[in-house]
């Protein structure tokens, strides 16, 4: 009996989660209620409250979940992305990704980042302590570290990964266009490991 309401637990996760994932791709984050999320998944408002806690909980769930792929992909997948390149070609290949990442999930990432901002005791923890951001800034920052020693690696980790939350190029990602923002990430990784020496 365990085993089987398990089962059903682990079932109604993934379909609350798929149903939030399709609704905010066609609609605004402040259009996905708990309440359209649970009727899309098919399971009661209290089954999202249960498994989630709230709102926040549910788009703070998703988005991890997000990173988790590509985590995964950072640490064991093929390269460029996954080990086995040079750090210069990790690093635009990861960037491209979170760029990618942040297009094909615009409404997805605007929600995350209230959900950061509104959530209980985010006033004594900055953007900076989000795990997800601490995870990208950390592989950002050693690839840098081990392409260019001779520069402030988590400094420039900092400033390539700001450039997500400014508006215009927020609005980039919102409307699915992230190929222009991998090629300047990419003229930008260029040119810092070729700077070296200069």
């Amino acid at each position: 009996m365990e085993r089987r309401e398990r089962a059903d637990a682990a079932r109604n996760r993934q379909a609350i989660l798929r149903a939030a994932d399709e609704l905010l791709r066609r609609h605004p984050p402040e259009q996905v209620s708990v309440e359209r999320v649970a009727a899309a998944a098919g399971v009661g408002k209290g089954t999202v409250f249960h498994r989630f806690g709230s709102r926040t909980g549910l788009m703070l769930e998703l988005m991890a979940e997000r990173a988790r792929e590509l985590e995964q992909a950072v640490s064991e997948g093929p390269p460029p992305l996954g080990p086995g390149a040079q750090p210069e070609e990790r690093l635009v290949a990861f960037l491209a990704e979170v760029a990618g990442l942040g297009a094909r999930n615009g409404n997805l990432m605007a929600a995350h980042e209230h959900a950061m901002v509104t959530r209980k005791g985010a006033a004594e923890q900055p953007r900076e302590a989000n795990p997800i951001y601490m995870f990208w800034h950390r592989h950002a920052s050693r690839l840098i570290a081990e392409g260019r020693p001779d520069v402030d690696a988590e400094q420039i980790a900092h400033m390539l990964l700001g450039t997500l939350h400014m508006e215009p190029i927020a609005s980039q990602l919102r409307a699915g266009e992230h190929e222009r923002l991998a090629a300047s990430f990419a003229a930008l990784v260029r040119g810092l490991f070729r700077g070296r020496g200069a």
